[in-house]
């Protein structure tokens, strides 16, 4: 049989490191095929400044710019180098800056990157022309640096040349062949090119390309600007034309800027300029491609540069007798949430893309596409890349058009991991929206829903909290989007009754002759259940990987109802149905909506408003029923992610104001409240309750992330059973801990590291201050030799928090309120 026909378009970073990943695992059918002339063609990889920081707040994208270092740094073209690795240094001019560069070095110590803080003196050591007294302090990564990114592109093209790979230039794609919902080639203005894979690595013309098989890729190609100044006499006689550089690649993000030496002058690069959309097909394509004359290099705007320029001069005042020489707006991908673009059409099979993708990623997304291609499954685990992650309207070209421009806007900015999109808002609201809003509901923003964080019409029931239930101050950092009423809201869900909207999380019906079958296969718990049945289960990969979790409620012999993650376990189920058309498979998020109603009050709330029996031996914990409440139809499911009694009552949306008001009317005989995701959060992480993505992915198997109870190999065959064979909470080497902080005040947010006997150890995952308990908790990844009483320490903003792996789950471990 040998290894399939793959076609590649475009043969810049990415398509040329694709290349050589697929012929250095033995594929050698495999053509690259570009617009543009080679080995320069002229788009992105072509003018690329090559600047290579690989901290970022995600630690996959953390881990391909890491492999990426890795592997330019073996490359060379006849002796000269592809990555010279000077060192990254990112320096602070404000306070809020130098805190961020804490947290950021805290992020490379979780991942593994050696990073360092150092003092004003010790950056204008590192780099001499940076004006001392503007500088509080820098984050240095000695292992950052420059890529030469021109250069690497020939090193791979002739690797993976000489594997058997053929590269054409000068020749345009016009057209995917497909037939019977695959890919069979790819028509080009010389021929047909036959295929079985085609993967688009087009960059910034990724949208056309999609656009010629109807696929949506939320794309928006944006100039920016990058000049050069003339001579410098501080690096005349430093630098070689072989070695460019000698001083670390610099930013200074509190002005969006960036700099690297060209020999004896100095490359400066600008976010701080308008957005400046590019039209593509404005771009012209032509043969005559030089260093300066490229398609993707636009005509420099100096009056957007200005601002810059001035700024330039103060951090490096040699710049004040310099001029710039050249200058052009480069284009360059950006995305609406700024990840990359990377997954198979949903559409024509053997259809994918990898686009949106930067030099400094682009050696571990080649290798990542490989794997996926070659094996399944990609090592570094990629939820946050996969262009399935977007919901429909996210694809809409105008709000990629927007949300892409406020990325770039916001490219260097210091963002707290809450923060919401300022716009568009109100994209998807609940049918409770109106009612919330006379509540003065704090919303956020997730997946294009407003979900409320907690409600001003509790403000006062802080005043009434008990001494135990009142929470600390908190610093300044971590009290953005957050409210002490979020306290307020878990004493009363703890001890009253509270409504919770529960609409924005994905809802899935599975249904037909098929339904079961695909459940038992793409699951590890037991589906073959009496219909009321609910079942937390887990989707895993081929090794075992966690891919997600979900709750199942069989609704009769062929409707399931899955409570899913998101959009990828929509395309993932969809992937997976067979063709016959014996399982359907439908998102019902939009036309249903649900209301979490828990706390030890939530049966006698409920009860008084149904003729049904919601007594417990008549409805037990993970059962649904479909009752009436107040007149109108809902499917009912006691189950609960705040640990208390209570049910999520689902219920058409055209029903849902009306279930609502019903509850809430009746309600205010048992002090009932509206209570938002703050609360929520808190309270789930008291219960022990994971979140996937954050606190567990595929990289992970259930048995480390405290979920084995959720695996039932006994039932016969599923996806990743095979894989866990052997495996079990005995076995494993790593385990996700509950940590108490000590001093039951500092609040951490995620991403930190965690040192054990004073060396990095894991990260944190999800953190809150845990209300039942009085103090702040948090879940990290730990070795597995650090059990319940061990001291660790969580290092935030460049400080050291004692914390102690405890016993979960922190409330009601016995079970005995959720089950009464």
């Amino acid at each position: 049989m040998g290894s399939p026909r793959v076609v590649i378009i475009g043969a810049g970073i990415v398509g040329t490191n694709l290349a050589d990943e697929l012929t250095a695992r033995g594929w050698d059918k495999i053509t690259v095929l570009d617009q543009g002339p080679l080995p320069l063609t002229g788009g992105s990889t072509s003018h690329a400044p090559g600047l290579v920081f690989q901290t970022n707040a995600s630690k996959t994208m953390t881990e391909l710019a890491r492999y990426t270092v890795e592997k330019f740094m073996s490359l060379d073209v006849d002796g000269e180098w592809c990555f010279s690795q000077l060192g990254g240094l990112e320096v602070a001019t404000t306070e809020e800056r130098l805190a961020d560069l804490h947290r950021k070095q805290g992020w490379a110590t979780s991942w593994g990157i050696d990073g360092s803080i150092l003092d004003p003196a010790e950056c204008a050591k590192l780099h001499p022309l940076l004006d001392e007294k503007r500088v509080l302090g820098g984050l240095y990564v000695e292992t950052d640096g420059l890529a030469k990114a021109s250069r690497v592109v020939v090193a791979l093209a002739r690797r993976a040349g000489a594997r058997g790979a053929v590269f054409q230039g000068s020749t345009k794609v016009i057209g995917i062949e497909h037939s019977g919902g695959k890919v069979t080639g790819v028509t080009t203005d010389h021929g047909v090119v036959p295929a079985d894979i085609v993967v688009s690595c087009a960059g910034f013309w990724g949208p056309d390309v999609g656009e010629l098989i109807g696929m949506d890729v939320p794309l928006l190609p944006l100039a920016h600007q990058y000049a050069k100044t003339g001579q410098i006499p501080e690096l005349v006689g430093r630098n070689t034309e072989l070695a460019e550089a000698g001083f670390p690649i610099l930013r200074h993000q509190d002005q969006d800027l960036y700099f690297r030496e060209h020999v004896d002058r100095l490359g400066i690069g600008t976010y701080a300029h308008r957005p400046m959309p590019v039209d593509t097909r404005g771009l012209t394509d032509s043969d005559e491609i030089s260093d300066s004359d490229m398609p993707s290099m636009l005509a420099f705007t100096e009056e957007d540069f200005a601002p810059s320029w001035e700024q330039s001069k103060l951090l490096l005042p040699c710049l004040e007798t310099a001029k710039i020489e050249h200058g052009f707006n480069g284009v360059f991908s950006f995305t609406p949430d700024g990840g990359p673009l990377i997954g198979e059409s949903p559409d024509i099979a053997g259809f994918w893309i990898a686009e949106a993708v930067w030099v400094t990623h682009s050696a571990g997304v080649g290798r990542a596409v490989a794997q996926l291609l070659v094996d399944g499954r990609s090592e570094v685990e990629l939820h946050g890349c996969d262009v399935h992650r977007f919901e429909e309207f996210q694809l809409d070209p105008d709000y990629v058009s927007e949300t892409s421009q406020q990325n770039f806007v916001e490219i260097y900015d210091v963002l707290h991991p809450l923060q919401p999109k300022i716009s568009p808002r109100d994209v998807r609201v609940s049918p409770f929206h109106a009612r919330q809003k006379e509540l003065g509901a704090v919303f956020l923003e997730g997946a294009g829903w407003e979900r409320p964080h907690w409600y001003e019409a509790n403000a006062h029931l802080v005043q009434q909290l008990p001494t135990e239930w009142q929470p600390p101050a908190r610093e300044p950092w971590a009290a953005k989007f957050h409210s002490p009423i979020a306290a307020a809201e878990a004493w009363k869900t703890r001890t009253s009754v509270a409504m919770y909207d529960m609409t924005p999380l994905k809802r899935l019906e599975i249904s037909g002759p098929g339904a079961l079958a695909l459940l038992e296969r793409l699951t590890t718990g037991k589906m073959d259940k009496s219909i009321g049945s609910v079942t937390y289960t887990l989707a895993l990969d081929a090794v075992g990987g966690v891919r997600s979790d979900l709750t199942v409620a069989r609704l009769s012999d062929n409707i399931f109802q899955v409570g899913a993650n998101g959009n990828l376990d929509l395309d993932y189920f969809r992937r997976q149905a067979p063709d016959d058309g014996t399982v359907q498979v439908r998102d019902i998020t939009g036309g249903t909506c649900c209301i979490g109603l828990w706390g030890p009050r939530a049966r006698d709330l409920v009860q008084a408003i149904s003729r049904d029996d919601f007594a417990n031996e008549n409805f037990k914990y993970f059962r649904s029923k479909q009752v009436r409440i107040g007149g109108i139809p809902v499917t009912a499911m006691r189950l609960s992610y705040v640990g208390e009694l209570g049910w999520e009552l689902y219920t058409s949306a055209d029903y849902g104001q009306r279930l609502w008001d019903v509850l809430w009317a009746e309600g205010q005989k048992y002090e009932v409240i509206a209570a938002g995701r703050a609360a929520f959060n808190s309270l789930r992480m008291e219960k022990g309750y994971r979140s996937w993505g954050s606190d567990m992915t595929t990289e992970h198997n259930p048995y480390e992330a405290g979920l084995g109870f959720a695996v039932r190999p006994q039932k016969g065959d599923f996806v990743g059973r095979d894989a866990l064979e052997g495996v079990s909470d005995d076995t494993v080497t790593r385990r996700l801990a509950c940590l108490m902080i000590d001093d039951r005040t500092s609040v951490v947010l995620g991403h930190e590291p965690v040192f054990v006997d004073g060396k990095p150890a894991g990260y944190v995952t999800s953190a809150s201050f845990a209300h039942t308990v009085g103090a702040p908790i948090a879940y990290a990844w730990l070795p597995a030799g650090a059990t319940v009483d061990t001291a660790v320490e969580i290092e935030y903003f460049g400080r050291r928090i004692p914390a102690t792996v405890v016993a979960e789950p922190l409330v009601d471990p016995e079970m005995k309120k959720i089950r009464s």
